[in-house]
């Protein structure tokens, strides 16, 4: 996963996969997504991200898989 913030335009590109792109879609006015040819997401634009994605908010956490017992 690859996450991308534009300043200059206030833009968030995350990019899910590594994957050609068969289809894009607008979620709304200001939010597209992308499809790869069966239909799995690639990636996600979001326009005015500090507004509407809380970015000076934004913080990353990696969290460990649950394991259930044998």
């Amino acid at each position: 996963m690859t996450i991308q913030y534009f300043d200059d335009t206030d833009t968030l590109y995350i990019v899910l996969r590594e994957a050609d792109v068969a289809e894009t879609r607008d979620l709304d006015e200001n939010t597209l997504i992308e499809f790869d040819s069966t239909g799995n997401l690639v990636s996600m634009t979001i326009e005015h991200a500090r507004e509407r994605a809380g970015l000076p908010d934004f913080s990353f956490q990696r969290v460990a898989a649950a394991r259930t017992p044998a």
